[in-house]
């Protein structure tokens, strides 16, 4: 396990996740006080928000994640008429 202050981090981040991906800890500091933890996906113990989870998930191998965002709002189309439902009661007579 390293650690590494946050400009230090930020100025080599390529090179501070290719050791993270190969199973090494490195610890954030800022201002000599530890942050944060980057650490291997595969190895996270308790991942608190969704999209970490579902990473970690995806990192095992239990689950694909989706290529492409989902859309944010779906518009209800509106048709007159009898419902829909009506019809299909009607057909099974």
């Amino acid at each position: 396990m390293s650690a590494v202050g946050i400009k230090e981090l930020k100025n080599r981040l390529t090179h501070y996740l290719q050791r993270t991906k190969q199973g090494e800890e490195v610890v954030v500091t800022e201002r000599g006080k530890p942050i944060a933890l980057l650490q291997p996906i595969k190895t996270a113990e308790q991942a608190v928000s969704l999209e970490a989870r579902l990473a970690r998930l995806a990192a095992l191998g239990l689950v694909t994640l989706p290529t492409r965002r989902s859309r944010k709002k779906l518009h209800p189309v509106k048709i007159s008429g009898p419902p829909v439902s009506q019809a299909i009661l009607d057909d099974r007579q």
